[in-house]
């Protein structure tokens, strides 16, 4: 019963290649079974000589390699006569005549003759072959198949209204239905639509919905694809399909053509090999029929991507792309309004606070969001509820940041121990250090892949970062392995994900920020190690210098964060203790057990 369910989730290229394999090896079987000759027990040949002698034989057929024998009773016998007999043996069929017995012979094929089933059943084979190729590696012809799809009004339709937290980039697409819709109203004034429009943005900040509010206000066909689309591992198949994708927008006096994840077709030319070569004469079609000698009014390009700096330049040059969006995550205020999108589609609380939820999920995006008011709308279902409350948003908001808790894992109180004194290192230095961000919440229950969490929760959203703002957080995170040493006289592994993240502020601040003694220099592009590329060539000698600063800075954050924890043992100690007692603490209990503890530096 299970694998008639399964039947129909199959792949369709997997069940025409298992129906073709047990084609090509049953075909050939049946073929022999229904061809082969009855089999029949075969005997001595002293045996037959037997039944001569006493006269049982009434017929005797030689065939290619052995003699068919027929008795008078009927049945039929096989017999394999000894090599040289017949020669030397002259007269025995003569015998055999005489003795009544009817003597008949097989006739050999004739090699020059045409073997008319054989025939067929070799082009059966040979058209079946041809057929499974065809099937299984193209689907179908590969140069004549188009993948383009065509927006269609129905009930799922996404509409600037579902569109919040990008105003800036919703009035700039906005402009280019306002064009189609009324082209006169721009063209008397002497303006021309855009050709292009690039949106551009991290991952999940909303550029795909963004296209298709586009599809659900336009009055406009329009036309969508991905650039995956026109990958093809045959040579010439991508450029056909931008030549049809275009020869079908070309149908319409005006529509819109729609491509996602831009950056799959659009890389920069550059390459030998033939999978670069056949990019590049996609790219080469793309950049034609975007701006070429066959161009045509009313067509608008839209593309999506997160990689804008592997495009192409010719892409990116006005004629073609000639609007570059940025669709970036969003503030408190359009983080909130996102939020008021999602709800929407919930059961919410009246008493629900979407302001503060906003305030507290800074660096998310759109789809961070959603995820989290979907996460709400599950707890509240698991717990129960007929509505969403603020404790839910809450706690989908935990569960988003840090992980889900893992409850069924079993610490020893050794290890307990050593989590709370770490955890309440991190919290302390948080909260007594006049840069920091301000704490949220510190638990000893494992989340994720931590043992324990110290979450802290910015204001406002930071655009910039301040010296003293980093090396406060290479404060924080060395907390944890210092509070290990003085309280627990040990080290552990727990601390190697503070350390990593320690490395990397202190590495951004050396190579990228300026913010050392080697001065405002760039010694390496983001994201890249110290390879000596073309743009920013180093020494062996500055490589080393960079990395005594990095270890300067961290090392320097790790005294001071020594200093304070020797001085408000007091306090890390009560929290730990606390941390022990009820495994997690919220804003208020931390700053009541640092008045408590009397904690300052």
């Amino acid at each position: 019963m299970d694998l008639l369910v399964e039947l129909p989730r199959l792949r369709p290229r997997l069940v025409i290649l298992t129906l073709a394999l047990i084609a090509l090896t049953g075909v050939p079987v049946a073929i022999y079974l229904i061809t082969r000759a009855p089999a029949t027990p075969p005997i001595a040949f002293s045996e037959f000589l037997h039944h001569v002698e006493r006269e049982r034989v009434t017929q005797v057929t030689f065939q290619e390699r052995h003699l068919q024998v027929t008795l008078k009773d009927g049945q039929v016998l096989k017999t394999v006569p000894p090599p040289e007999f017949l020669a030397a043996n002259a007269a025995f069929v003569t015998d055999m005549v005489k003795r009544n017995i009817r003597v008949d012979a097989t006739a050999l094929p004739d090699p020059n003759e045409l073997n008319y089933p054989a025939i067929v059943t070799g082009l059966a084979f040979f058209g079946l072959i041809c057929f499974t190729v065809y099937r299984t590696t193209a689907g179908r012809i590969p140069s004549m198949s188009g993948r383009t799809r065509v927006a269609v009004r129905g009930d799922n339709v996404v509409t600037f209204q579902d569109v919040a937290g990008v105003d800036e980039a919703k009035d700039e697409v906005k402009e280019i239905v306002d064009f189609l819709r009324e082209p006169e109203r721009f063209s008397s004034l002497g303006g021309r639509i855009p050709k292009g429009v690039l949106l551009v943005g991290p991952p999940g900040t909303g550029k795909t919905l963004l296209a298709r509010s586009i599809a659900g206000e336009a009055g406009v066909p329009f036309l969508f694809a991905s650039g995956s689309d026109f990958v093809e591992m045959y040579a010439g198949v991508g450029a056909s399909r931008v030549r049809r994708l275009f020869k079908e927008a070309r149908r319409h006096p005006s529509c819109i053509v729609f491509i996602d994840e831009l950056d799959a077709v659009g890389r920069s030319r550059g390459g030998s090999s033939l999978s670069h070569e056949e990019r590049e004469q996609t790219l080469n079609q793309l950049l034609v029929e975007m701006d070429g000698f066959e161009t045509q009014r009313g067509i608008v390009v839209i593309a999506a991507t997160n990689r804008q700096d592997i495009l192409d330049p010719a892409l990116l040059r006005p004629g073609r792309f000639d609007r570059h969006v940025t669709v970036g995550n969003p503030d408190i205020k359009g983080r909130e309004a996102i939020l008021g999108v999602h709800a929407r589609k919930i059961t919410m609380a009246p008493v629900v606070d979407l302001r503060s939820i906003a305030r507290g999920t800074p660096g998310f995006s759109g789809a961070d969001l959603a995820n989290l008011v979907n996460e709400a709308a599950l707890l509240a279902g698991r717990a129960g509820r007929a509505t969403v409350t603020n404790s839910d948003l809450q706690e989908a908001r935990d569960k988003v940041m840090m992980g889900v808790e893992r409850r069924s894992v079993v610490l020893s109180e050794m290890d307990r121990a050593n989590c709370a004194y770490h955890e309440a290192g991190h919290a302390v230095i948080a909260a007594l250090l006049p840069n920091a961000d301000p704490l949220h919440k510190v638990t000893i229950i494992p989340r994720g892949r931590a043992m324990g969490v110290t979450m802290q929760l910015p204001e406002a959203d930071r655009h910039t970062y301040t010296k003293s703002y980093l090396e406060t957080q290479i404060a924080v995170l060395m907390g944890g392995r210092v509070a290990e040493e003085i309280f627990m006289n040990h080290m552990t592994s727990g601390a190697s994900n503070d350390i990593e993240r320690a490395t990397d502020i202190a590495q951004h601040m050396v190579c990228e920020f300026g913010m050392s003694p080697l001065g405002p220099l760039a010694f390496r592009k983001p994201g890249n190690a110290f390879e000596a590329d073309k743009h920013h060539t180093v020494s062996e000698a500055t490589a080393q210098r960079v990395d005594e600063e990095i270890r300067t800075l961290v090392m320097n954050a790790y005294d001071h964060a020594t200093w304070i924890i020797n001085k408000n043992k007091a306090a890390v100690r009560l929290m730990a203790e606390q941390l022990l007692e009820q495994e997690s603490l919220d804003a208020a209990e931390i700053k009541d057990i640092l008045a408590r503890s009397n904690a300052r530096i």
